[in-house]
């Protein structure tokens, strides 16, 4: 069975949403242990500034992995 293109935002988007949550917890307990002092702004922020990339990552290589899924089936 295809994944469409919608599914396969959904479930980028998706994973992005939980990574970023858990980027976030992990910058404010790590980022101490460094002696980095910031604001939940800046944790947002600096989290906000991947999520872009991190869900173009993720849709793009769903959709080269169902390319080559399609074309092996052929």
């Amino acid at each position: 069975m295809k994944q469409s293109r919608t599914m396969s935002m959904l479930e980028a988007a998706t994973n992005v949403v939980v990574g970023y949550v858990l980027a976030i917890a992990t910058q404010i307990v790590v980022f101490p242990w460094f002696g980095i002092e910031t604001g939940l702004g800046d944790h947002l922020t600096i989290g906000l500034a991947f999520v872009g990339i991190s869900l173009a990552r993720g849709f793009l290589l769903r959709r080269l992995f169902e390319a080559i899924r399609m074309r092996s089936a052929r």
